[in-house]
C-alpha cells in the first residue's frame, strides 16, 4: 500500500520560525488578523533582531503607515507581555519593542508627530497607550526582577526617546518622572559600566525641548545631592571615556616607546632572538587610518551630552568627577579619562562634523568647570594630581609628562594641541574661541590666587603667536567665509596682553617671562599687520616696528595713549598697542646692543635664550638674556582694566551649537539600541 506521506525537497536554508511570523505580520497583501495563538508563539520565541531590523527598514514611511493595524497591534501586545511578569516573555517583548521603535520612529514621515502616533496607537488611543507604555517601563526599571530585564527596559525607553525626539511623544516621558527609577537603578549597579545606559537616557530626557520649556529633568539634576550615586555616575563616566579613548588607540597606538630589552635587540638587528613574542597585527595604512579615525568616536560618545548637562546643572557632580581618585593603582581616575578622551577628540576634531560636535561639547564642559572657583581650586591643587594619557598621534608633539601632574597643566596641553592641529582655512572659530576662553579663565584664576605652576610656558607662547600669524596670513579667507572671526581675534589679543601684564603673578620663574617678551620681539611685524588687517579701531596704520628711525619716537618704556587710557578706547585696541609697544621696546634695546654690544660667551649651566637670526652673529644667548632683563627697568606696562574680565557662560548663547550636539547624540543613541 502506498504511503500517504510525500517527501518534500530540502530547502537551501532554514528560516527561523520567528522570522516567518515577522513576515506574516508585516505582509502587505493577503493579510490575516493574527490569532491569540499567533501572539503567544510570537513572544515565546527569542527575537531575531537583525532580521526584524532588516524587514522594518525596507518599508517606506507610506508603507509603514499602511500597515498601521499591524504596528498598533504589535505595540499594544508587546506592552502587555512586558508587563506580564512571565519570563522570558517579558524580556522578549521589551527586546522586540526596542528594535521596533528604533526602526519605525527613524523614518522620515510627512507629518512626524501625527504619523508616528498613527503607527503606534492611533489618535483616539494615543494617551492611554503611551501612558501605559511609560508606566510599564517605569515599573520595570524600578522593581524589575532581574538586572537584565531592568536594563532592557532602559534600552526600550532610549529607543522611544531617541526615535521620537523630533515629535511630541517624548513629552509623555517627561510628564511621568522617571528620575527616581533611573537613580534607583544607578544606586543598585555593581560596576561603572552598568551606569552607561541609564545615564544616556537621563541625558536625552534632560535635553528634550529644554530651550523651549522648563524641563523637569534639568531641575532634578540641579537638586540632586546623593553623593553615593553621584560618585557611581562619575566612575561610570570615566569608564565610558576610557573605552571611547581606546578606540583611537586601537587605530594608532601612540604610547611612547620605552627602551625595553626587545626594542634594544630590534634596534641592533637581533629581532630573531625575540621569536617567542606573539606577532602583532600590522598597523593600518594611511588611508585606512583616515577612514577609521573619521568613524570615531563610537556611538557610546552620546553619554558626553549627559556629562555636560550634569556638570552645567550640578557643581557637586563636577567636584566629585574631578576629585575622585582611582580605585586601583593601575586604573585612571574618572576625570583623567575624561581629559584623555577630550585630548583625542580635539586633536581629530577636523575630521568630521560629528567629531567636532562632541569635541565642542567637551570644551563647553571644561569652560563651565574653569569658571567655578571651587572646581578651579581642585584643578590647580597638588592633591588632585593625576597621571593622564594625552593624544600623541600627530606632530608636533608637546614635551612628554609621564608622571602625575596638576590637572590644569594637562588642560593647557589639550588646548595647545587643539590650536595646533586644527588649523584650516575654513577655521572652526567656535573651537578656537572656546580654547582661548578657557585659557583666560584658568590664567586669571592662577593670577588672582598667585598660583605658580611648572609648565612648558614657551610652548604656550609659541602656539598663541603662531595662531596670530595664521590669522594674519589667511585674513582674506577668514573674513569672507568665517563668521564671528572678530570675536576670536579680539579674545586672542586680550589673552596675550593679559599674559604680558600679569605674567609675574603666575609664571614660576623669570625665564618664562623673558621668553614671552622675546617671542613678542620676534613676532613684532606680525602683530602690527594683524592690527591693521583686522581693523582694530583707533589703531595707527603706519607702523614700521623694526625700523630704528620709525621707532625712535617710542622711547624706552613709552606706551601709546590708547593703551594707557582704556576708558577712552576699546580694550582690544589698548591691548594690541601694548603688545606692539613692548615688542618695539625690547627690539630697540636689542638693536642698540647689536650695534655696540660685545659678544660675550654663555656660562656653563645657564639656560640659553633663543636669539633672532639677524642677531646671532653679534649677541650670545647670555647677552640677549641680560638685555631683556635690563629692559624691565625701563619698561612701563600700565594696568589694562578689563583684560581679566570675562562673561560667565550662558547656555542660551550656545543654543544652536548645543542643539546640534544633542541631535548627534540622539542619532548615536538610536543606533546603539537598534
Amino acid at each position: 500500500m502506498d504511503s500517504p506521506l510525500t517527501q518534500q525537497s530540502r530547502p537551501e536554508t532554514f528560516k527561523p520560525k520567528v522570522v516567518q511570523l515577522y513576515e506574516n505580520l508585516f505582509q502587505t497583501t493577503d493579510y490575516v488578523e493574527p490569532s491569540e495563538g499567533f501572539w503567544r508563539e510570537f513572544f515565546l520565541l527569542p527575537p531575531d533582531r537583525s532580521r526584524l531590523n532588516a524587514l522594518l527598514d525596507q518599508l517606506s514611511p507610506d508603507e509603514t503607515l499602511n500597515l498601521q493595524s499591524q504596528t498598533q497591534q504589535l505595540f499594544t501586545r508587546a506592552i502587555r507581555e512586558a508587563a506580564s511578569g512571565s519570563s522570558p516573555v517579558d524580556s522578549y517583548a521589551l527586546e522586540t519593542l526596542t528594535v521596533f521603535l528604533a526602526c519605525v520612529l527613524k523614518k522620515k514621515y510627512t507629518n512626524p508627530s501625527s504619523d508616528v502616533i498613527t503607527v503606534l496607537a492611533g489618535l483616539d488611543n494615543v494617551d492611554h497607550a503611551i501612558y501605559n507604555f511609560v508606566a510599564v517601563l517605569d515599573g520595570i526599571i524600578r522593581n524589575g526582577k532581574s538586572y537584565a530585564l531592568r536594563l532592557q527596559a532602559i534600552k526600550t525607553a532610549i529607543a522611544m526617546a531617541a526615535g521620537a525626539y523630533k515629535t511630541s511623544l517624548v513629552s509623555y516621558l517627561t510628564h511621568r518622572d522617571l528620575f527616581p527609577s533611573i537613580m534607583k537603578f544607578v544606586q543598585e549597579s555593581e560596576t561603572p559600566m552598568q551606569i552607561f545606559e541609564p545615564f544616556l537616557l537621563l541625558g536625552l530626557l534632560a535635553n528634550y525641548n529644554k530651550f523651549e520649556m522648563q524641563n523637569p529633568y534639568q531641575l532634578r539634576l540641579d537638586d540632586f545631592v546623593n553623593e553615593a550615586s553621584i560618585q557611581k555616575i562619575a566612575r561610570g563616566v570615566g569608564a565610558s571615556c576610557g573605552g571611547l579613548r581606546n578606540g583611537y588607540v586601537a587605530v594608532q597606538d601612540d604610547s611612547p616607546e620605552g627602551w625595553t630589552l626587545i626594542s634594544t635587540l630590534m634596534y641592533f638587528g637581533l629581532g630573531a632572538l625575540t621569536s617567542g613574542k606573539k606577532d602583532r597585527p600590522s598597523p593600518p595604512t594611511a588611508e585606512e587610518a583616515k577612514e577609521l579615525f573619521a568613524s570615531l568616536p563610537t556611538q557610546q560618545a552620546a553619554m558626553l551630552l549627559a556629562t555636560y548637562d550634569f556638570i552645567n546643572a550640578n557643581k557637586l557632580f563636577g567636584l566629585h568627577l574631578i576629585s575622585l581618585a582611582p580605585e586601583k593603582d593601575n586604573e585612571e581616575s574618572p576625570f583623567a579619562a575624561f581629559l584623555s578622551l577630550s585630548s583625542y577628540l580635539l586633536q581629530h576634531a577636523y575630521r568630521s562634523p560629528r567629531t567636532a560636535h562632541y569635541a565642542e561639547l567637551n570644551l563647553l564642559t571644561l569652560r563651565i568647570i574653569s569658571e567655578d572657583n571651587a572646581l578651579c581650586k581642585q584643578l590647580c591643587s597638588d592633591e588632585s594630581k593625576r597621571k593622564i594619557r594625552l593624544c600623541r598621534q600627530k606632530q608636533p608633539y608637546l614635551p612628554l609628562v609621564t608622571g602625575e601632574r596638576v590637572l590644569t597643566t594637562a588642560i593647557f596641553d589639550i588646548l595647545v594641541d587643539t590650536l595646533t592641529h586644527n588649523l584650516r582655512r575654513r577655521l572652526d572659530v567656535n573651537l578656537y574661541s572656546h580654547c582661548i576662553a578657557i585659557f583666560l579663565r584658568l590664567l586669571t584664576h592662577l593670577s588672582k590666587n598667585k598660583i605658580r605652576l611648572a609648565y612648558h610656558w614657551s610652548e604656550l607662547w609659541r602656539t598663541l603667536l603662531s595662531l596670530m600669524r595664521f590669522l594674519t596670513s589667511y585674513v582674506s579667507d577668514l573674513l569672507s567665509s568665517t563668521p564671528h572671526i572678530h570675536t576670536l581675534t579680539t579674545t586672542l589679543v586680550n589673552l596675550i596682553a593679559f599674559c604680558v601684564s600679569a605674567g609675574d603673578t603666575f609664571l614660576p620663574d623669570p625665564a618664562s617671562y623673558d621668553d614671552l617678551f622675546y617671542k613678542l620681539v620676534e613676532t613684532g611685524p606680525i602683530i602690527a599687520k594683524f592690527r591693521d588687517v583686522y581693523h582694530f579701531k583707533g589703531a595707527s596704520t603706519s607702523s614700521s616696528i623694526h625700523n630704528p628711525v620709525a621707532t625712535s619716537g617710542i622711547g624706552a618704556g613709552h606706551i601709546p595713549k590708547a593703551a594707557m587710557d582704556p576708558a577712552s578706547t576699546d580694550i582690544p585696541v589698548a591691548a594690541i598697542e601694548t603688545l606692539i609697544a613692548v615688542s618695539t621696546h625690547f627690539y630697540t634695546l636689542l638693536f642698540v646692543a647689536d650695534k655696540g654690544g660685545d659678544a660675550g660667551g654663555t656660562e656653563d649651566g645657564e639656560s640659553p635664550v633663543p636669539v633672532p637670526a639677524n642677531l646671532k652673529k653679534h649677541l650670545s644667548p647670555r647677552e640677549v638674556h641680560r638685555i631683556i632683563k635690563q629692559g624691565y627697568e625701563t619698561l612701563s606696562i600700565p594696568p589694562l582694566e578689563g583684560l581679566s574680565a570675562w562673561q560667565k557662560f550662558r547656555e542660551a548663547d550656545w543654543k544652536v551649537e548645543l542643539k546640534r550636539a544633542a541631535r548627534c547624540a540622539v542619532d548615536d543613541a538610536r543606533q546603539l539600541v537598534a
